[in-house]
């Protein structure tokens, strides 16, 4: 770690633990390991049944490793929820959390500047920097996902799998939804809101990502996975003034079910029905304006938020049929 002299009580550092989540990362794992240099030794690493030896990787790099048993749901959620509660039993003296992905690399000043950060601001739950996406030039999923990490500084609504957390703030809600397929981030910040903390994006690198998405199935997978979170999570705090992602759903059930709708009144409309798929194409366009990116990649990603829709959609219709079912979804994975 960098020198965190500036930081007002330096006998904060002592009380940082490190929970990290992965299944089959292979060499990106042992990347992110290394990254937390001296912090290895607080760093519980949670893995969710792999088979390419990341356990004893992480065991020979000093990680404390906890497996989740085969025959539970794996989820992020579950996985994140288990490392904390062992980091907590081995260093209750912990106040601070960071959590991050097995395909990330922590950014060697981001642990100072978050601390330092949490540290003049009580008020505030968890912190998080900018999350980059490693190689954003080799697909246009890739860029997309280097796009959508790029949020707005300071007070925010909701933040990813990357944060330093205040322990006494996550102890209060009760830590993530266990429940939770996708989106349990956000949705853990929706009761941290209520509870009255804040959460806060600061100008600091924090990781860098490998999404290593090279296909259009792994992006469709995604955005699948990414419907259900918004139905799901909006269900849940539909009531609540910090409720989040009504609009999503909303664009999600016009966009992605307009199509379908106009094709099944086809009989009935006739030529009316090409009129209004025209809608699609002048989304597209409007996208490409207002962003004014005229490269391929910029026509593409327009393209993809378009035909997004489609897949948030179909991860809309998964939740509700699961919920009348009365059965979970099972694990959405893209990689």
């Amino acid at each position: 770690m960098s020198d965190c002299s500036t930081i007002q009580h330096p006998a904060a550092m002592e009380r940082i633990g490190i929970v990290v989540i992965g299944r089959n990362e292979g060499h990106r794992l042992v990347g992110c390991l290394a990254s937390l240099q001296g912090l290895i030794r607080k760093t519980v690493y949670v893995d969710s049944g792999s088979t390419d030896g990341s356990v004893a990787r992480a065991e020979r790099m000093g990680a404390r490793v906890v497996k989740m048993e085969r025959g539970d749901r794996f989820s992020a959620a579950k996985a994140r929820n288990l490392g904390y509660r062992q980091l907590m039993r081995e260093a209750p003296e912990t106040a601070f959390v960071q959590f991050v992905d097995g395909d990330c690399l922590l950014d060697p000043d981001w642990i100072c500047a978050a601390v330092g950060f949490l540290l003049l601001n009580p008020a505030v739950a968890l912190v998080c920097g900018r999350r980059r996406e490693r190689r954003p030039q080799t697909s246009v999923y890739n860029a997309m996902c280097d796009r959508e990490w790029d949020g707005p500084l300071g007070e925010i609504e909701e933040c990813g799998g990357d944060f330093l957390a205040r322990v006494e703030a996550f102890d209060e809600v009760g830590g993530f939804a266990a429940h939770l397929i996708a989106g349990e981030e956000p949705e853990l910040c929706v009761r941290l809101r209520e509870n009255g903390w804040r959460i806060w994006r600061i100008a600091a690198e924090m990781t860098s990502h490998d999404a290593n998405i090279l296909h259009f199935s792994q992006w469709w997978r995604r955005t699948v996975r990414g419907g259900h979170a918004f139905a799901q999570i909006e269900a849940m705090h539909r009531t609540s003034e910090h409720g989040l992602w009504r609009r999503n759903v909303r664009r999600a059930l016009f966009w992605g079910g307009l199509a379908p709708a106009l094709i099944l009144a086809a009989p009935f409309a006739g030529q009316w029905v090409l009129a209004g798929l025209l809608a699609y194409p002048l989304q597209w366009a409007r996208l490409v304006l207002r962003e004014r990116n005229f490269t391929r990649e910029g026509l593409a990603r327009a393209g993809l938020l378009v035909v997004g829709k489609l897949a948030e959609l179909q991860g809309i219709a998964m939740f509700y049929s699961s919920r009348l079912r009365r059965r979970d979804t099972t694990l959405i994975e893209y990689k």
